[in-house]
């Protein structure tokens, strides 16, 4: 009974609690709807808030010494909303932007095919014309000035002259066609100066509606400094929004280059920005909800110094041999330089010429532009160091020498004859016999190597075989991709017996005599030839190239070295298949490199001229190579000669003379080790009066 007494007691507590209230429910809804209801009805039929996108800016990209290469510029778009105002202050506070606009050369979005300032149709096409006719239900037969005539009645214009209607027709016609909101904004220009934006922000209450937002837009420091490095980023495609998560229609992509391996990282984390505004488009203020995150920035192997030196250097001596500057004039319209760490395997720099403008790319190219880039004589797009395979010539001798002495096929001191004809095979020709009408004589591998004498490795490749050369050259990385970070690299072919079982024929003595000396089928990308003179100088160590050195995050902080290389291994779809060293001995390397070493120092060595007062001692190799009619002129070099640091190759198709290349890899030697830089000798002396 006393529980029953107590169940009770809750029971009637309860009721009382769930009517109290209910009578306080009540209480507020007659105060919302009855004592306060025409104020708050009022004030929620004029006040707006629309949810607007902070775009993030794109990570840097920045070379070894935190120079930025590509950042972000700030620009200001200027963007008109719907609001409840009737067409004649629509049309009035139009006219009004597109004249502040036109007095300070801002340019302004203008779908509307007939011109402002002539008001005939901007289409030399008949059939375009039509078309555009027929997409906005007019007359086939209308001339400009009945088009015009429509508009004006359509968007109620009378009271303006022509020349101020036309110009209020160009924006709303594109409000028409793409349509606009309270939600939704038509962009009437991308990119409004200072002036503009002081202007109309001053006059704001005269433009309902109108808001200006800023955009940050990728920008490339060093104008087409590393084009082909950096690459360029575009306004995504319909195909990249499909593959791509996190991207709206009007985001930036990573097309080519760093940019595109690096798009991950590269891209930061938009914001959110709330803005209130009354029904009349009147803003009464904005609150950022989410700050929007920059990207990474990407650290760069690449020196700057280096890499201008190079560029300029390559370009100018193209330009010299173009003009006749070192003898007869040759037509010479692409060359290319790789500059390596040889301990690590680091892009110091790499160029192609001709390059490009990245920022051209940015909001679209002209096609102007882009016919140039793509001229068949031009091919500015292409990276030659990792697009492009060229047959070696005498650059590729050291790969044979060193096979011979590995296998004790050949000796260090050991001298072999060349008479200028080698005996055997098809008899192939010395190229001094061809010039001199005699052979060289007696030489070591040393020699050999100084001299490019071709008979010394006839007879090289003819004791070991093909199958001895096409294992150290894959050794060594040619004819494989050497995995930068970049996209397109392709692997070039290596000459041998492999190649052949894959084409399905039959190889014979004569393709060994013509592929020691760096014929046949040999050909390989600037890059590989890179790495694999930096391998000779590091007592035959394998190597990764690469360009990426570190990722940043915003505040500081490294990622993880583990998940960067992942992403880039998927993204390029690398190998990164590692060979384990050959542990090739000191002293055949040596003999190598001091062949090298007399191509520079010693009189008679075929660059010589170009080294011979080089304050550093310098190791390299010339080469030419023919390649249908052009003679492509190649160097290979590295310095210091006691302690190598770097590795150069320069290239420059139909060059003709290695020594070409050679007076560029000095260039580009000269800025490593600042040796063209000037240095006051008295740092402490005042300045004359």
């Amino acid at each position: 009974m006393a529980n029953l007494d107590k169940k009770n007691v809750r029971y009637n507590i309860l009721t009382i609690i769930v009517y109290i209230i209910g009578i306080i429910m009540i209480g507020q809804l007659f105060n919302l709807q009855i004592v306060h209801g025409e104020e708050y009805l009022e004030k929620s039929n004029s006040r707006l808030t629309r949810e607007n996108t902070i775009k993030a800016a794109r990570g840097n990209i920045k070379d070894c010494n935190g120079n930025i290469l590509a950042g972000t510029s700030i620009r200001y778009s200027l963007e008109i909303y719907k609001s409840k105002i009737d067409e004649s202050v629509l049309n009035s506070t139009i006219l009004k932007i597109v004249n502040i606009l036109e007095k300070n050369g801002d340019e302004y979005n203008n779908e509307f095919p007939i011109d402002t300032v002539t008001m005939q149709y901007k289409y030399s096409d008949k059939e375009k014309i039509i078309e555009f006719l027929k997409e906005n239900n007019l007359k086939e037969n209308f001339t400009a000035e009945q088009t015009i005539d429509f508009y004006i009645n359509k968007y109620n214009l009378q009271e303006y002259s022509k020349e101020e209607a036309i110009k209020i027709i160009s924006i709303r016609y594109g409000i028409t066609k793409n349509g606009y909101s309270s939600m939704k904004g038509y962009e009437i220009s991308q990119n409004i100066s200072e002036e503009s934006i002081a202007e109309i922000e001053e006059k704001s209450q005269e433009f309902p509606g109108v808001t200006i937002d800023y955009i940050p837009i990728r920008e490339y420091k060093y104008g087409s400094l590393l084009s082909h490095v950096l690459g360029y980023v575009g306004k995504i495609n319909s195909e990249e929004y499909n593959n791509n998560i996190g991207y709206d229609l009007n985001d930036y992509i990573g097309k080519t280059g760093i940019e595109y391996v690096c798009e991950k990282f590269l891209k930061g984390t938009d914001g959110l920005k709330q803005t209130d505004m009354s029904v009349d488009g009147t803003i009464t203020g904005e609150y950022i909800t989410e700050k929007a995150i920059q990207g990474n920035d990407v650290i760069l192997t690449i020196d700057t110094k280096v890499q201008q030196a190079t560029e300029e250097s390559l370009k100018n001596n193209i330009e010299t041999i173009n003009e006749g500057g070192y003898g007869e004039a040759r037509t010479v319209n692409a060359g290319c330089a790789v500059v390596l760490n040889v301990k690590t395997g680091e892009v110091i720099a790499l160029c192609s010429y001709p390059d490009f403008e990245p920022q051209l790319f940015v909001d679209g190219i002209s096609t102007e532009k882009w016919n140039e880039y793509t001229a068949e004589n031009t091919r500015a797009l292409l990276n030659r160091t990792i697009q492009t395979a060229y047959a070696p010539g005498s650059i590729f001798k050291m790969i044979p020498a060193i096979a011979g002495l590995e296998t004790n096929a050949i000796t260090i001191d050991e001298q072999i004859n060349c008479t200028g004809i080698y005996s055997k095979g098809y008899q192939p020709r010395c190229w001094y016999y061809s010039t001199y009408g005699r052979g060289h004589g007696y030489l070591t591998v040393s020699q050999a190597i100084q001299k490019s004498c071709n008979c010394y490795f006839y007879e090289v490749g003819t004791r070991i075989g093909i199958e001895t050369i096409e294992e150290y050259a894959t050794y060594f990385g040619l004819g494989q991709k050497t995995d930068i970070e970049l996209p397109g690299e392709i692997s070039g072919t290596l000459a041998g017996k492999k190649l052949y079982e894959k084409l399905g024929e039959t190889w014979y003595y004569g393709n060994t005599l013509s592929a020691v000396i760096g014929q046949a089928e040999n050909n390989f990308t600037p890059i590989q030839m890179a790495k694999y003179i930096a391998m000779l100088t590091n007592g035959g160590k394998q190597i990764d190239i690469t360009l990426i050195k570190d990722i940043v995050s915003s505040d500081g902080t490294s990622l993880d070295k583990t998940e960067i290389d992942l992403y880039i291994k998927n993204r390029l779809g690398l190998n990164n298949e590692k060979k384990e060293d050959l542990n090739i001995k000191e002293e055949n390397l040596e003999a190598i490199l001091e062949g090298m070493r007399a191509v520079t120092t010693e009189t008679g060595g075929t660059a010589y001229s170009v080294f011979r007062d080089f304050e550093i001692e310098v190791g390299g190799k010339t080469g030419t190579a023919e390649a249908g009619e052009n003679t492509n002129a190649w160097f290979v070099g590295f310095a210091p000669y006691s302690d190598p640091e770097i590795a150069v190759v320069v290239f420059i198709e139909n060059g003709e003379h290695g020594s070409y290349s050679a007076r560029i890899t000095r260039d580009i030697m000269e800025a490593y080790f600042g040796l063209n830089e000037e240095v006051s000798e008295d740092k402490t002396a005042q300045p004359l009066i």
